[in-house]
């Protein structure tokens, strides 16, 4: 047996034996319903509503539930954002299945488009121009501080800020959360802005405009799934025109790897996974060759389409010890392995010590991109379409079917890409 299929076998053989199901319906922790009077004073947007509508994840194998917030207040250099719509992200599966530690409850959801709703008190003027009420924007997961030691050298996808406070703590920059229940007024932690709920509150550094040419839906992926596939080919793998490019797990990271690859001229684009129906859906986002991993040997194919040698840049993108060893072993000598799947906590990769010495070969992880320079960029490639996000995002579900998708996405069931449409 390969051992892509080895692999795949226990993942299944391990689910069997302690079954993991996201609940299909919604579950209120107080027993409200949306028809509850609403007579709670409190924080306005201009004159608006003073609560909103968010998803809380409590606990692992605990169904996330819809609570009402006091609505966030943004402060100085943040923004408002009623969110119109949320991808479906495997890291936000991480921490739902508690594979990922992170401080709950929390607001899950992280990429996200919106429309400009509000700025906090003593905003520079420069941002307000920038993102004026009722614009439509598009945010990043990272979301640069913008004055530590990397942000200041360029390097804002290691931001001190973001990882020190977001990533450790779930709060924005002072070590505050801005989302507070309704009920109770309890705090509530922020996985990246909260993205998924009715409004959010994100530092303006990492947003960026959103034509009125990009649909609201399709365009959320931007911010996570696009702008890792971007940073990990960009500057992780300072990819060339005529590079050859594995991507191992074409979900909705590695598929849009596939996109990218084919923007940034590779030769050769050969997508890998395990489901048929997700290999048909890569041929038609740019993939050249296909392999199923349960099939034939992922390595021994690779070679064989590569003349022998190995790819040029090989990217992981799912975060299992066996696959990023496929990943190391399939790029040629002087190659990059490009590792920008999430693991499990204490998850280890193993790769021979020898090969990567004597053969030159470079293992790179890759987390995001650089909001503030390629958010930009990574827009422009879906506006002149480049970037086919209509056939990258393959579920619509509405506010009220988070539950399912993330159910869907953990039995491999989401071809491409969900998106929760919020409003």
């Amino acid at each position: 047996m390969v051992f892509f299929a080895a692999a795949i076998t226990r993942s299944i053989l391990r689910r069997a034996a302690k079954p993991y199901v996201f609940p299909r319906r919604w579950i209120s922790s107080d027993g409200a319903s949306g028809s509850d009077a609403i007579t709670a004073a409190g924080y306005h947007v201009s004159g608006g509503p003073s609560f909103m509508r968010g998803t809380v994840f409590w606990e692992p194998n605990r169904p996330l539930t819809i609570e009402e917030f006091h609505m966030p207040k943004p402060k100085a250099g943040e923004i408002l954002i009623k969110t119109k719509a949320c991808g479906v992200c495997h890291s936000d599966l991480h921490v739902l299945k508690g594979e990922l530690p992170f401080s709950s409850p929390c607001v899950v959801g992280h990429e996200i488009t919106g429309e400009v709703v509000e700025h906090g008190a003593h905003t520079d003027s420069g941002i307000i121009k920038r993102f004026p009420v009722g614009s439509h924007v598009v945010g990043a997961f990272i979301m640069p501080c913008g004055n530590c030691f990397f942000c200041v050298k360029g390097q804002e996808d290691l931001c001190e800020a973001f990882f020190a406070y977001n990533r450790a703590k779930g709060t924005l920059y002072d070590g505050e959360t801005r989302l507070y229940l309704r009920s109770n007024g309890k705090p509530v932690y922020m996985y990246s802005m909260g993205g998924m709920a009715e409004y959010c509150v994100v530092p303006a550094n990492g947003l960026a405009a959103l034509p009125n040419s990009l649909p609201y839906t399709e365009s959320a992926i931007l911010g996570c799934a696009v702008f890792t596939a971007y940073g990990a080919l960009r500057h992780a793998a300072e990819m060339r025109a005529g590079d050859s490019v594995a991507v191992i797990g074409v979900g909705g990271v590695g598929s849009s790897c596939l996109q990218i690859a084919k923007a940034f001229g590779a030769s050769e684009v050969i997508a890998v996974d395990v489901f048929d129906e997700k290999l048909q859906n890569a041929k038609m986002l740019g993939a050249t060759h296909t392999i199923n991993g349960l099939k034939e040997d992922v390595v021994d194919k690779i070679k064989e389409i590569t003349g022998g040698r190995g790819v040029d840049v090989a990217v992981e993108a799912l975060g299992k010890p066996l696959t990023f060893m496929q990943c190391t072993k399939s790029v040629r000598d002087g190659g990059k392995a490009v590792m920008i799947g999430l693991a499990a906590t204490n998850a280890i990769g193993e790769v021979d010590i020898t090969r990567l010495v004597r053969r030159q070969v470079k293992i790179i992880g890759s987390y995001g991109a650089r909001a503030r320079q390629d958010l930009p960029q990574v827009v422009k490639l879906a506006e002149t379409g480049i970037f086919n996000l209509r056939d990258t995002v393959t579920r619509k579900c509405k506010f009220e079917e988070a539950n399912a998708a993330f159910d869907d996405l953990n039995h491999g069931k989401i071809i491409g890409r969900a998106v929760i449409e919020v409003m």
